[in-house]
């Protein structure tokens, strides 16, 4: 049996932001009506300064391959995150693909906090505003300008090192204003649409910085208790998740929350299962603890798209 080999170059030439977005939406809609495993997440501390984890099985209606993540952390905090999927054949268990999904995920990411955009933001929403400005903001504001035009952007990050060169280098790439602020009520105070990048933003945005009719979007590092969600604004929003086992025993458990905190799953929103927003003053908050079937659709896109890439290694490892 072949088995791709894709490389980080690999995984960018054959991943489509547009299509995944679909493809995306797609996936969330099937999940939430045939949900067929549940999601997995193993952690295990190596030493010190080190960790793995394992997400896993990614699994799809319709999809026959089936998708493990391999992940490894080290210290010092925000150094570059060691990653590979693994995608298998469903009926033979058969080795497709191996991938880099750095990548994957960054791009997965951006366009997961796209789609719940789309889904639960005004539909005049033109103005964003960052609070962090690290190396996967970019690629949320190219994926947001797939679901809405924007006019404006804000970013705060304590680095005003860091907030000036996204300010930057967005307005040199997307022709996008983009004013930095010096504060987290600065940045959201003329924001539609709020999108927090770094857990330890979180804690400095309080429900009265919050006007009705915004939305806000949080999305977890897949690390448990990474991300603290207040009560006070749980209770102030139409409260929105990916999965509610995982948001209330993995990534988000430390928020508070309870079954009645959670409006809906996106999923069930996207498959009409539950209603979204329902008036232009409505508050919304979507929080993604990162799931198994997302990694599978993007990879199932990548590999689809890599079969017809010559530029792509084969290895058969029965050989």
């Amino acid at each position: 049996m072949s088995t791709l080999l894709l490389r980080h170059s690999d995984v960018v030439r054959n991943l489509q932001s547009l299509t995944l977005l679909s493809d995306l939406r797609e996936a969330f809609r099937t999940d939430a009506l045939a949900r067929t495993v549940a999601p997995q997440w193993a952690r295990a501390l190596l030493h010190a300064e080190g960790s793995t984890s394992v997400l896993f099985p990614g699994s799809l209606p319709g999809v026959p391959a089936y998708s493990v993540k391999v992940q490894a952390r080290f210290s010092p905090p925000g150094s570059s995150v060691q990653s590979v999927l693994q995608l298998h054949d469903l009926a033979s268990g058969g080795l497709l693909a191996l991938m880099d999904s750095a990548h994957l995920t960054h791009v997965r990411d951006g366009v997961l906090g796209a789609l719940a955009a789309d889904v639960l933001a005004r539909p005049e929403a033109s103005r964003v505003a960052f609070l962090g400005a690290g190396p996967q903001a970019a690629l949320h504001l190219k994926s947001l300008r797939l679901v809405r035009t924007l006019r404006q952007a804000f970013v705060y990050d304590p680095d005003v090192t860091l907030a000036a060169a996204f300010a930057s280098r967005m307005y040199q790439q997307l022709s996008l204003p983009v004013r930095m602020a010096g504060s987290v009520q600065e940045a959201v105070e003329e924001a539609d649409l709020v999108v927090v990048m770094n857990a330890s933003r979180l804690s400095a945005l309080q429900p009265e910085l919050l006007r009705p009719g915004m939305h806000v979007t949080v999305l977890s590092t897949e690390e448990s208790g990474k991300v603290e969600l207040a009560p006070a604004l749980v209770r102030r929003t139409t409260f929105v998740c990916d999965h509610r086992g995982q948001a209330l025993s993995g990534g988000l458990r430390s928020a508070g929350l309870s079954e009645e905190s959670i409006h809906a799953e996106l999923g069930e929103i996207i498959a009409g299962l539950r209603p979204g927003r329902t008036s232009p003053e409505q508050l919304t908050l979507f929080a993604g603890v990162g799931l198994p079937f997302q990694d599978l659709a993007a990879a199932w896109h990548i590999y689809q798209a890599a079969l017809g890439d010559e530029d792509v290694q084969r290895l058969d490892f029965g050989t």
